[in-house]
């Protein structure tokens, strides 16, 4: 349907905003590998190719303002009009490109989770937290010096390479359950993750809470390790205890408490959250339970969705799009809400509690449950085909398949023939495709392809069609998929490739990551829009 003609805000009006505790979404909607390269600190990375299934969990409130930069590469319009649809009434463009950006004051930021990793690099700048170099934590594990090595990351990240010996505790769960594996205080607890950011952020936890009198960061994590020419440990698996000894409970629960009300951080009741969720349409609201995902998928509360507290930390643009926002965490122990909380008031979430009885009464067994796409436009019946048809038209050469997966899904497993092109992209890819070719759109499980079908088909002049639950049908039906990227039509820049992931990074562009990091303190003095508050020492 028609829509009035767009709002526009400036770059200044935009920056102005930014250092107000006024709610505003602010969307980049560029592909990922574009966004890496250069954006706006506050700016969330949501691609067109995604929006509708992504920007109900980022944006929940419809008449939020919701801001749209494209670095002046013409998206913004048709992301605007695609809001509108959903529902969304406070749409605005915002103008011009990244020069533009620059030119009222802002700084450009490459990589991605920047203002978390900027935070990381504040608190190591700010607090001075306790840190090793590479070299000097190899001399002391080759000494036998008493030692604990604690990786800090998810587990999943942790399996693929660690430390020699070290153990996995997640961000979160580190002062919860870090007693367990030690006991004494004369032990030098060094904690690490792939880079910077998680472990500043937890050595400084340890630090903070008073438990852990010897507490100290591997300096650059396994990047630090590798570039001075250490072997990493593949496929570990080694994890902390579940259970938390009585003693070690309270003492962690006391100490999170006090670092909580140092940081200002609010415990609520089960009244003032459902005020607060009567009030969700006027105030977003966000509810997280901070447990680990392996917890969340046995059981979880009504409500809440899983983001675990270090990774929250680590990364929360990718939970929250809404600066502002109230933001209520929970979890069952009485510690790890706490601590990710009193992280988040330091970042800027102003109005970040933690609910004073947590999940345990409200938790009950997880139920399966089939997902609904975010959106209710829907692809006609008669443009669906099956994998059989599918197999059949490629085969006869009747049809071409676009796949819109992200190109590292692609990769990994694809209808053979596929292209990929993002759905973003689609109309440049026409030129370069058989003219009488149909066309079939698939991804992942269907959804994009259902949503970009009939876009495409009043544009393209040829008959359209999406694969009827996607690339998982395909396989489901034990048919055969190619992997790799062996062809493209259309530029492929839809993911940025992380130096501090996987296996198979070159020592330069690890070094090249740490050496961004180092600089961002003084990037981020200059941008002048960061809300971070550290939290303050300790009386004596």
């Amino acid at each position: 349907m028609p829509h009035s003609p767009l709002n526009r805000m400036t770059p200044e009006a935009v920056r102005a905003l930014s250092i107000t505790d006024d709610e505003f979404a602010f969307l980049d909607v560029r592909e990922e590998g574009a966004f890496s390269r250069a954006h706006p600190l506050q700016a969330v990375s949501l691609p067109l190719s995604e929006l509708e299934l992504r920007v109900s969990r980022l944006v929940p409130r419809l008449s939020v303002p919701v801001l749209l930069f494209d670095g002046g590469r013409g998206l913004s319009e048709t992301a605007a009009e695609r809001l509108l649809d959903m529902g969304y009434s406070a749409v605005a463009v915002v103008t011009g490109g990244l020069g533009e950006w620059l030119d009222a004051g802002g700084e450009l930021f490459r990589d991605v989770n920047v203002p978390s990793k900027a935070f990381g690099e504040w608190v190591d700048h700010f607090a001075g937290t306790p840190s090793l170099s590479a070299a000097e934590v190899k001399a002391l594990l080759d000494s036998g010096a008493d030692v604990a090595l604690l990786d800090v990351r998810p587990f999943n990240e942790y399996a693929v390479m660690t430390l020699p010996g070290s153990v996995n505790v997640p961000g979160a769960d580190l002062l919860l359950r870090a007693k367990e594996l030690v006991p004494s205080d004369d032990t030098l607890v060094i904690v690490h993750c792939a880079g910077r950011t998680r472990s500043i952020i937890a050595a400084q936890t340890l630090v903070d809470s008073g438990l852990f009198p010897c507490a100290a960061a591997l300096r650059n994590g396994t990047i630090g390790w590798v570039t001075a020419g250490f072997d990493l440990e593949y496929g570990a698996a080694r994890r902390a205890p579940r259970t938390v000894r009585p003693e070690n409970l309270r003492r962690a629960r006391e100490a999170a408490r006090g670092t909580a009300e140092r940081c200002g951080v609010r415990m609520i009741d089960d009244a003032e959250l459902q005020t607060w969720e009567r009030e969700a349409q006027r105030k977003t609201l966000f509810r997280f339970d901070v447990r680990s995902p392996e917890e969340y998928a046995a059981e979880r509360a009504a409500g809440f969705s899983s983001a675990p507290g270090g990774q929250l930390v680590q990364a929360a643009d990718e939970y929250m799009g809404v600066w502002g926002a109230r933001i209520v965490l929970a979890d069952d122990d009485g510690v790890r809400a706490l601590v990710t909380a009193s992280r988040l008031r330091q970042m800027g979430w102003n109005h970040a509690v933690v609910l004073r009885d947590g999940l345990r009464s409200r938790l009950r067994p997880t139920v399966a449950q089939t997902e609904t796409p975010l959106c209710d436009r829907a692809c006609p019946a008669a443009m669906l085909v099956t994998p059989e048809e599918t197999a059949r038209l490629t085969a006869e050469k009747a049809a071409v398949v676009l796949d819109s997966a992200r190109s590292t899904r692609y990769a990994a497993g694809h209808v053979p023939g596929a292209y990929p092109c993002p759905r973003a992209h689609l109309l440049e890819a026409l030129p370069s495709l058989p003219a009488s070719a149909r066309i079939i759109l698939t991804s992942p499980d269907g959804i994009l392809a259902a949503l970009a079908a009939p876009e495409l088909s009043v544009r393209a002049r040829r008959p359209v069609s999406a694969l009827a639950g996607g690339t998982a049908a395909w396989q489901a039906e034990h048919r055969p998929l190619e992997t790799g990227l062996p062809r493209s039509l259309v530029p492929v820049d839809d993911c940025y490739k992380r130096p501090y992931e996987g296996t198979d990074n070159s020592r330069e562009a690890m070094q090249n990551y740490i050496d961004w990091e180092l600089g961002l303190v003084e990037q981020i003095r200059r941008d002048g829009t960061a809300r971070f508050n550290l939290l303050p020492a300790p009386e004596k």
